[in-house]
């Protein structure tokens, strides 16, 4: 069905034209604009982050190189450097942080149902945030430390999958906690984070809001129990605790009662003492529920070696946020399509597979399904047929 359109068109086919087209209207994206629309900059930031562009110029040599797939992809003119680099530097970020929205609303449905290896029916949030260094010449809107620059990209992440929900991006200078002041809060889920998060105060916020979290305690705790649980200490679990924070200050912070579980991971080597709001689990499952944080590690990892969000194509604040949510909308991309078509193998798979084929004329499921390869044997051209 698809075997005369190129990879890459059947690719963006999932960024629905009429959902762009609204969303260009809301923010007039392309007021007197003739012939470089808000599709056609999506098409060249897209290619850039699934083939690995080093520069607007190399996006624009690249894509001129095929012009007869560039007409079929929608441009009636080659790709100008200069276009592109005005149309990220003034076109509103927000624009493409709306489209990665709804790419991740479809992405969390198709993996609602994934298994997290643990019997909880509960949504399973992890909150993290990682620091991308940047010029402190070339960027010094984001100035970090006196010789460098950076911007953190704070992410929260639907453990089934993983799939960011949410992303904040802020320079570096901004506190990690500070983020959970503008997050709302989903009854009954799942909040699992690091201890640098942990402030009583916005801890119970999240505890008003009827949800639960998860956070490692620091060192300086200090906890006055009131009453202990049996634990199985074969498993691993030290001690369960409930009780309040000792000190006045945090107690008023946070006036409910806290539950406090000591675990000895056998693989480390190491206690590991953590806090939560959810007094029935088992003890146990709060340290599986605190194991699964590490997936946004992982998050992180991939899209910083996979996508280019550590390499930009504009200094400018527009630029810089254009670049991540198209970054980011991509990684969505690669995931539903994953899941959609039953893909076998990594999301790494796929995407090597679509960054090396962009503009072969095949159907997606025949280049990304797994072939058994069956060479024809080597034949001889002085043998005579027998038969």
């Amino acid at each position: 069905m698809n075997s005369g359109r190129y990879v890459l068109s059947q690719v963006l086919d999932l960024v629905h034209r009429q959902t762009l087209d609204r969303l260009v209207e809301s923010y007039n994206a392309e007021s007197r604009v003739k012939h470089f629309g808000c599709r056609q900059q999506l098409i060249c930031m897209a290619f850039a982050q699934l083939t690995w562009r080093e520069g607007l110029r190399d996006i624009a040599t690249c894509l001129n190189a095929k012009p007869e797939a560039l007409y079929h992809l929608g441009f009636r003119e080659p790709v100008a450097k200069s276009t592109l680099a005005d149309a990220n530097e003034q076109r509103d970020w927000r624009l493409w942080e709306d489209l990665a929205r709804g790419l991740m609303r479809k992405a969390r449905t198709l993996y609602a149902g994934e298994d997290m290896g643990l019997e909880l029916e509960n949504t399973v949030y992890a909150l993290d945030s990682t620091t991308i260094d940047l010029s402190l010449t070339l960027f010094p809107w984001a100035d970090f430390r006196k010789t460098k620059a950076g911007i953190k990209m704070h992410t929260q992440i639907d453990l089934r999958g993983p799939i960011p929900t949410c992303i904040y991006i802020t320079p570096a200078r901004k506190h990690d906690v500070l983020w959970l002041d503008e997050l709302l809060f989903e009854p009954g889920a799942f909040y699992v984070m690091d201890r640098g998060y942990m402030d009583f105060k916005r801890l119970n916020r999240i505890a008003s809001a009827g949800a639960f979290f998860v956070t490692r305690a620091k060192d300086n705790l200090r906890f006055s129990r009131q009453r202990s649980s049996p634990v199985d200490y074969l498993a691993g679990v030290r001690s369960d605790q409930i009780g309040k924070p000792s000190l006045a200050k945090a107690r008023a912070a946070f006036p409910s009662l806290l539950r406090k579980v000591r675990y000895f991971d056998a693989d480390t080597g190491r206690d590991f003492v953590f806090l939560t709001n959810h007094l029935q689990i088992p003890a146990l499952s709060v340290a599986k529920i605190y194991r699964l944080r590490w997936r946004i590690e992982l998050f992180f990892r991939w899209i910083k070696g996979h996508l280019r969000i550590q390499h930009y194509y504009g200094t400018s604040p527009n630029a810089v946020k254009t670049q991540i949510w198209i970054a980011v909308a991509v990684y969505l991309i690669v995931t539903i399509l994953h899941k959609q078509l039953a893909l076998p193998g990594t999301l790494h798979r796929t995407l090597q597979l679509l960054s090396v084929h962009p503009f072969e004329k095949m159907s997606l499921h025949e280049l990304l399904a797994k072939t058994d390869f069956n060479p024809l044997p080597p034949s001889d051209c002085n043998q005579l047929l027998l038969w």
